[in-house]
């Protein structure tokens, strides 16, 4: 493997079990990052207390002052003397002690701008979140350049901070992690890589265990989040095109699974794609809306008290 300068950038808060399980993980990795940084948000439950003592740095913030895309970029900014810089959240556990050095390897081409390894489900997740989770990132690695978005579409952008890694000077060519946005920094910066002639590396290879049995509440309210960033960010649909041929394609996908595996969860798939769907189009259309409406509808109230 070429040698790089690395650090990791987890943003923290409360992370209960699953972060005990993350630090672990992190530590019985065979690829030893030069630095482990931890933005913790106001913690109540001790989580920042373990990350000292598993010999990470930490910086405190305070919970209002959280921003996806700002909190991600004020991390680079300490970290930007590192080569590549790794993003992490909290409940992702890598899945082998050689998950980080496969995703570093991506780097070998010095056109690469940014990886993101391959998330697994959980052993607990339903048939629903463990079809989300194959369907966007499968058991082979592929690499995209501007020269694949009129093919794929939004697709092509398409990243996750879960476990993604970053070129720090890619990272700072594409402008940063956008401020105050209430979702999707990492498809932008992605899509920012792509229009400057970087190439964005999925690394099926380097896994981590990563899923949530979202509610179909919750489902709602992450889609009308996203639904907003299009909104805001008008410029990537342009680019890009609209989600719902992908959308389509999902839906087609996880009935086709549903079928084989677990019919009887075919209602629910239907119920949680129209929430999805009607969240999305609601979300366009925020800015129509009371704030204090678009805070109860969104994962992110907070954006909407700015």
């Amino acid at each position: 493997m070429i040698s790089y300068s690395v650090a990791i950038c987890i943003p923290l808060l409360n992370g209960g079990k699953l972060w005990n399980k993350c630090i672990s993980a992190i530590l019985d990795s065979e690829f030893k990052p030069n630095n482990i940084l931890v933005i913790d948000s106001g913690s109540t439950d001790g989580s920042d207390i373990l990350a000292v003592n598993a010999g990470f740095k930490l910086i405190r913030i305070d919970m209002n002052d959280f921003d996806h895309g700002g909190t991600r970029q004020m991390a680079a900014e300490q970290l930007k003397d590192y080569q590549i810089i790794i993003y992490m959240t909290q409940d992702s556990i890598l899945a082998s002690p050689q998950a980080l050095g496969s995703l570093v390897s991506a780097f070998g081409d010095d056109k690469i701008g940014a990886a993101y390894g391959r998330q697994l489900p959980r052993k607990e997740a339903n048939h629903i979140e463990a079809h989300a989770r194959f369907f966007n990132y499968p058991d082979t690695s592929n690499k995209r350049t501007s020269l694949d978005i009129p093919k794929m579409g939004i697709k092509a952008a398409f990243m996750s901070n879960s476990f993604a890694a970053y070129r720090t000077k890619a990272l700072f060519e594409a402008g940063g992690f956008p401020d105050k946005i209430i979702f999707g920094e990492d498809t932008l910066v992605a899509a920012r890589m792509l229009q400057l002639g970087w190439s964005i590396v999925y690394t099926a290879d380097a896994m981590v265990y990563h899923s949530h049995n979202n509610s179909i509440l919750k489902e709602f309210k992450r889609y009308f989040d996203i639904g907003v960033m299009h909104r805001d960010q008008s410029w990537f649909i342009k680019l890009f095109g609209k989600p719902e041929g992908e959308g389509l394609r999902f839906i087609k996908s996880e009935l086709a699974y549903l079928f084989k595996v677990s019919p009887w969860l075919i209602p629910e798939a239907f119920i949680r794609n129209f929430a999805k769907y009607a969240g999305y189009k609601i979300g366009q259309r925020a800015k129509y809306l009371p704030k204090t409406i678009s805070r109860k509808l969104s994962l992110n109230e907070r954006y909407f008290e700015r």
